[in-house]
């Protein structure tokens, strides 16, 4: 539906742009991570659910594949598909259930394809330069008018 370009100069505006996704955030979500090891997808994640409320770690779900935050306004499920082995594992995970409820961030979603729901905004992390390009696509009207406001908002 639509997409907007953010430049991120360094860890600090992936971590600013983050916060104003989440300032924004609706009840429900599904957003796929995209990018190449290293990009920062986990750190986006982090950003995003600590602005979110969470005091504390976020550690990566690289092995546990799932780490949820009950937060007092939302639940975010944060998922890394980076190891799995086949898609129907996720199957056992309650991927349903969990992707009916809260914000679920997808890192690699492309390794569950064909078992998890259609992304409502897609971020894609690629590198450019010293920082990075982070390329945010919509694909409903929702994630458009959640798109716009970061847009309108975040500072660059």
């Amino acid at each position: 539906m639509s997409s907007v370009n953010f430049h991120l100069v360094d860890e600090a505006a992936a971590l600013q742009l983050a916060a104003s996704f989440a300032e924004f955030k609706p009840d429900k979500a599904i957003i796929y991570l995209l990018g190449d090891l290293g990009t920062g997808k986990t750190t986006f994640s982090r950003g995003f659910i600590q602005a979110s409320g969470h005091h504390g770690n976020v550690k990566s779900p690289t092995y546990t594949l799932v780490e949820s935050y009950l937060l007092p306004d939302c639940t975010i499920h944060h998922m890394d598909l980076y190891r799995l082995a086949d898609a129907e594992e996720l199957e056992y995970l309650g991927i349903h259930e969990l992707t009916e409820s809260g914000i679920c961030l997808i890192e690699w979603p492309q390794r569950g394809e064909g078992v998890i729901p259609q992304s409502d905004l897609t971020l894609n992390l690629n590198y450019e330069g010293q920082g990075r390009r982070l390329l945010a696509e919509s694909h409903n009207p929702m994630a458009a008018g959640w798109l716009t406001q970061v847009e309108s908002h975040f500072t660059r």
